[in-house]
């Protein structure tokens, strides 16, 4: 390109550059624009405060509430009626279920309070593991299976002694369903065979043979009437879903915060709820 193209290309160039405010260069907010700006952020900062006063304001009441209920001093949570709790359940997370002084203290905790039949779950099966050596399965010595599904189930020494244990973990949720679906699979199968070979019924299973092959496979149990359940999370942590139907369910928080006033408060409001079971 000559010197006389490259002129005329920088002369008509040159207009179009000049027209352009540099990139630092900004334009003043407009008044109404920044009033309006100011008056969102006070809004969000005054929302935000209210919130964590009143989060602060909740805490610190429950916090009296369960101290005032470990020292006797509200008359109404005196006299539990735990004749509704026949059973109760507590899930914890795996991370915090390596806590066994806050384990054992839980479980002081609820003999206390006179609950007779308590399920530990945590998924990845810490909990069993840890209870399992002073466990004693009751099995039958011709066939070698457990007698009843609650293997798992024996009283322990110590601070639980006159209390009945259960300890399951996430290989008696979907592993379990499994092989009670396995289960349900071979009977049916052999049963047609050891009948007529060319005809075939139609294959119905009701709630009562799942309930059956969970039991056979060492994956049924009762019913907990309550659920506890210690943990970050708001849910039951994969604890079976087959045995939570009629289940109320209470997020206690962290494990590490656990107190005895508000397990004697869930254990009471569970008592004085109603429950309407459908036909």
């Amino acid at each position: 390109m000559g010197t006389k193209a490259m002129d005329a290309f920088v002369a008509n160039e040159t207009p179009v550059f000049m027209n352009k405010p540099p990139p630092h260069v900004f334009k003043l907010m407009s008044l109404p624009s920044a009033v309006l700006n100011l008056a969102l952020g006070s809004l969000w900062c005054i929302i935000h405060v209210v919130i964590s006063l009143f989060s602060l304001f909740s805490h610190l009441t429950f916090n009296l509430e369960c101290f005032l209920i470990s020292s006797g001093l509200l008359r109404k949570y005196r006299n539990l009626q735990l004749s509704r709790i026949k059973y109760l359940a507590i899930v914890v997370d795996s991370r915090e279920a390596k806590n066994t002084v806050k384990i054992n203290q839980l479980l002081c905790w609820l003999k206390t309070l006179g609950v007779k039949y308590v399920c530990l779950y945590d998924i990845d099966g810490v909990l069993k593991k840890l209870f399992e050596p002073s466990m004693n399965g009751s099995k039958d010595e011709k066939s070698g299976d457990y007698l009843d599904v609650s293997a798992n189930i024996k009283a322990l020494d110590g601070c639980h002694r006159a209390m009945t244990l259960e300890c399951i973990s996430g290989s008696d949720g979907k592993e379990g369903i499994a092989k009670a679906a396995n289960l349900l699979c071979s009977t049916y199968l052999n049963g047609d065979r050891s009948g007529h070979e060319n005809v075939k019924s139609e294959s119905v299973f009701t709630e009562t043979d799942m309930a059956s092959a969970l039991k056979s496979v060492g994956c049924g149990g009762p019913e907990p009437d309550l659920l506890l359940v210690y943990g970050p999370a708001r849910c039951h942590l994969g604890f079976p879903a087959w045995r939570l139907r009629y289940t109320e369910i209470m997020h206690m928080g962290p494990l590490k915060s656990m107190k005895y006033g508000a397990i004697v408060k869930a254990l009471y409001n569970f008592s004085k709820k109603h429950q309407n079971y459908g036909k």
